[in-house]
């Protein structure tokens, strides 16, 4: 059976104790849409805060270290994530490919060390313009995805894949609802090679990129798009749960 949809918030570099109050808000709405799974994933700094907070939502983090301890200033482990209170985490975001040169292979290890601590993880995957006016964006993704995901039983638990355009993340931009059928029907179709139909069918599909209020629904019911990675419009609840309340309707309708 289908899980329900995924919509994940990523704060980003975003909140002090100030965004509990939104936190707490969208927990409660949360609750008037039992349809949807609903997450966020707020800086280090307020994992803790949020998770204590929380009774509906799931709270995650947006990376975290491959390596299980030692000495690695500034690093935070899979296990402190999940001490934290986290139940997932977010990895491979195009800002941390981009912006900190992480690999796939990283992206693989980091995976591996969040399952051995109990977590879920999020895979984000994504081309640039670049690649995407060259028509080799299904071969990049593909590329990616191939060495990110980590080899694991009961993958359809474990696992959800993001995939985002990097050319849309930010900018106000989003693919064309063809585009986004298109890479994620890929995407299905690879997940299937990789852990056989019964786990990948489990496997939501996860659209970012500027989603917001004004997109969603149109997003939400494409084929193959099992919820949203949500940046900016993940900061305040009225925003947020506008996007979870689209993912409802993508149910219900």
């Amino acid at each position: 059976m289908a899980q329900r949809p995924y919509i994940v918030g990523n704060w980003k570099m975003n909140g002090t104790r100030a965004m509990l109050s939104e936190a707490r808000a969208i927990d409660r709405a949360a609750q008037r849409h039992m349809k949807v799974e609903v997450a966020v994933a707020p800086p280090f700094t307020l994992v803790h805060a949020v998770h204590r907070e929380a009774e509906q939502i799931g709270v995650g983090a947006q990376d975290c270290s491959p390596n299980a301890d030692g000495a690695f200033t500034g690093d935070i482990s899979a296990t402190m994530v999940a001490d934290a209170g986290a139940k997932f985490v977010i990895l491979g975001h195009s800002e941390r490919r981009e912006g900190y040169g992480e690999t796939s292979e990283l992206v693989r290890a980091k995976a591996d060390a969040a399952l051995e601590a109990g977590l879920r993880v999020i895979i984000c995957c994504g081309e640039t313009l670049e690649t995407r006016e060259s028509g080799k964006a299904e071969a990049f993704v593909a590329k990616q995805l191939k060495v990110s995901l980590p080899k694991v039983e009961d993958a359809g638990e474990k696992i959800s894949v993001a995939y985002e355009p990097i050319w849309a993340i930010g900018t106000g931009q989003t693919a064309t609802i063809d585009d986004i059928a298109t890479m994620h029907a890929m995407i299905r179709k690879l997940l299937i090679e990789i852990y056989g139909e019964e786990q990948a069918l489990e496997i939501r599909i996860l659209y970012g990129g500027s989603v917001k209020p004004e997109n969603a629904t149109d997003i939400l019911g494409t084929a193959e798009v099992g919820g949203a990675l949500v940046g900016g419009a993940s900061l305040t609840a009225d925003s947020f749960m506008s996007i979870a309340l689209a993912a409802t309707e993508s149910v219900e309708g």
